[in-house]
């Protein structure tokens, strides 16, 4: 096995558990801060973890575990994030058992957020579920008096650990006669795909996958002891979770937050990178536009100035990448030192372990070309040993030639072994061959890429599921049409948070937008709604030539996301179809562009919710518009 070495007297280890008492042994390491976690209030607090304290807390979480499990028995990990997170991953990475971690819905378990929680313990059918005391008795609770049967047997079958007994023994280090957790073909993780276009998955990752998986990802962003990460991500899944191991393996630091902290208040992030002269960090292409539009006006003001110095890598995730976007944020933090070469565009997905690839290199000073207003997320022009990246045409699963759109294939030591409990779809995504070529396998992706260019630059397009087939045979991809809905009317609609997706009615298929608007208080009149509605149908046909059959305006949080902030627009679709979206106006245009009647469903909500006692408001008498059921007022609804 070919592996990337920074230092030939510390040879690279089979799983990534094995770097840390390697570390932690060091009298340059022992002290040195692996983790810092960051508390956000008046004053942010700061609390950390060295690599000694690491080590000794996953052997001693380690030893407890296996006073009660078995090697290979399955550990539901429910830790909110942050250091004891981390503590209880690396315990059970040492202990040899599958860690599943899953971010703790609330104990109340309503509003539907229990639905994964219950899936996630049928599906893999854990023997223990870590989770911190006030949690557990919260469950408990919930247990004893909760009608909701198969949630609760379900609960009930599982036993509970909690991280302070876990961590509350001070065991004596065992002697080390050798290492006894995971073997690099032990199945070590069960992570979940993020929902974007189905139900989340659970995808099946060897120890010695994810070690080659943040090998390959400290190579490509030259990543070394004196790194300093800061990441907001979810810890539970995908990028978060690949940033502790690759903390790890590079013999780095870094810098943690929630990102519900994040979301509450960006500029924690600048202050970060700031404070610890932060030289990688993580962040969803989403996620720029938040920090100027929440984050930047403060730069200057407050007490403690922003300076990106230091950034060697701005890893942008959650591809297709806007270049506009990237190149807006460039220029607003170009002053407080931020350098354009740090940009560095990537993909990845949870079937590969989580990183795929890079179009960043430490030796290129060119700026990155375009294709279709995308930034490129790799290079296949360089000589990877044991990785290749294809474009493949889905329907023959033949290559296609550069510059042609065709699903991305993968063939990596990286690559998950399956889908827990799927085995026809495992051999389906898993083990793709190439038409007249038996033998190699890759990872169907589920992505769309093209190739272009001298350097062979990939553009990750889409999502093959997602993309809308128009009535003339042409096909587009719905973030194209999602962000000309927003850049329609951006003081009122909220940006990443709208949905377009196919609609069949009758013998002919239309485009329908979902479209969040902003809370902020009084529109002006319904008949304003109305010319949102129009304009967005004004700006697409504009500017794309699509026809827009229906415009929906709903309420602030409508549009489901995944926890990394990807709109879920199979989902969406699901919501407004079975009526479980808060409609502020519809609007259903025929192919001329005319506003056609909806009053027959207008009727048949109006019925519907009658039964249930609501009131419903009175519909308007224009035609194509009608407002969807409520206790209040339209305008006091918004």
């Amino acid at each position: 096995m070919n592996y990337e070495n920074y230092d030939p007297f510390f040879p690279d280890q089979p799983v990534v558990d094995l770097y840390l008492p390697i570390w932690a042994k060091l009298s340059s390491f022992k002290s040195k801060p692996a983790f810092i976690w960051a508390e956000d209030g008046p004053l942010v607090q700061f609390s950390s973890i060295t690599y000694e304290e690491l080590n000794s807390s996953a052997q001693c979480i380690s030893s407890e575990l296996l006073l009660s499990l078995r090697k290979n028995d399955t550990v539901l990990v429910l830790c909110s994030p942050g250091l004891e997170f981390v503590e209880v991953i690396f315990g059970c990475q040492r202990a040899g058992v599958l860690a599943v971690p899953l971010s703790p819905p609330h104990p109340s378990f309503s509003s539907g957020n229990w639905y994964h929680l219950l899936r996630v313990v049928s599906q893999t059918r854990p023997k223990v579920a870590i989770a911190q005391r006030e949690y557990i008795k919260h469950v408990e609770k919930y247990v004893a008096r909760s009608s909701n049967k198969k949630l609760s047997d379900a609960l009930k079958k599982v036993r509970w650990i909690s991280t302070e007994d876990l961590k509350g023994k001070k065991m004596k280090m065992q002697v080390e006669n050798g290492y006894n957790g995971c073997n690099a073909d032990d199945v070590y993780l069960i992570q979940y795909t993020s929902g974007t276009t189905a139900i989340p998955k659970p995808v099946l990752v060897t120890a010695g996958s994810a070690a080659h998986n943040v090998r390959v990802a400290r190579k490509a962003y030259d990543l070394h002891p004196n790194t300093v990460v800061v990441s907001w991500l979810p810890q539970y899944h995908d990028c978060g979770l690949m940033f502790l191991l690759l903390t790890i393996v590079s013999g780095a630091t870094c810098v943690l937050t929630s990102p519900n902290t994040f979301v509450n208040r960006p500029r924690i992030w600048l202050e970060l990178i700031s404070e610890f002269k932060g030289t990688c960090t993580p962040v969803p292409s989403f996620a720029l536009p938040l920090v100027l539009k929440r984050g930047h006006a403060e730069a200057t003001t407050v007490n403690n100035p922003i300076s990106m110095l230091s950034l060697m890598n701005l890893i942008i995730v959650n591809e297709p990448i806007y270049n506009d976007c990237v190149e807006e944020f460039v220029e607003a933090f170009r002053p407080f030192g931020l350098n354009p070469l740090a940009i560095s565009p990537s993909y990845g997905l949870a079937e590969n372990g989580t990183f795929v690839s890079t179009s960043w290199r430490s030796s290129s000073f060119d700026k990155f070309s375009t294709y279709k207003k995308l930034l490129p997320s790799a290079r296949l022009d360089e000589d990877h040993v044991d990785i290749e990246i294809l474009v493949v045409n889905e329907e023959t699963n033949e290559i296609v030639e550069d510059g042609i759109e065709g699903e991305i294939w993968i063939s990596s030591p990286s690559n998950a072994i399956g889908y827990l409990g799927h085995p026809s779809l495992t051999q389906q995504v898993f083990n793709a061959t190439l038409k007249n070529k038996a033998g190699k396998c890759y990872v169907r992706t589920g992505d769309r890429g093209v190739v272009e260019g001298e350097q062979r630059f990939l553009y990750v397009t889409g999502r093959c599921s997602d993309i809308i087939k128009l009535s003339n045979g042409q096909e587009i991809h719905p973030h194209y049409l999602e962000t000309l809905t927003y850049n329609s009317c951006p003081n009122f609609l909220r940006g990443g948070c709208v949905a377009a997706f196919e609609m069949s009615e009758f013998e002919y298929t239309s485009v329908a937008v979902v479209a969040e608007l902003q809370s902020k208080g009084e529109i002006e009149s319904d008949m304003f709604l109305k010319q949102i509605c129009e304009g967005i149908r004004k700006t697409i046909l504009k500017e794309k030539g699509v026809g827009i059959g229906l415009v929906v305006l709903v309420k602030f949080g409508n549009v489901p996301k995944t926890t990394s902030g990807k709109i879920q627009r199979w989902l969406a679709k699901y919501k407004f179809m079975k009526s479980q979206m808060n409609i502020i106006m519809q609007m259903k245009f025929d192919n001329n562009g005319n506003i056609q009647s909806t009053m027959q469903k207008i009727m048949q909500i109006g019925k519907k919710e009658a039964k249930k006692g609501k009131k419903v408001l009175i519909v308007e008498e224009e035609e194509g518009v009608f407002f969807a059921p409520t206790n209040r007022t339209l305008k006091s609804s918004l």
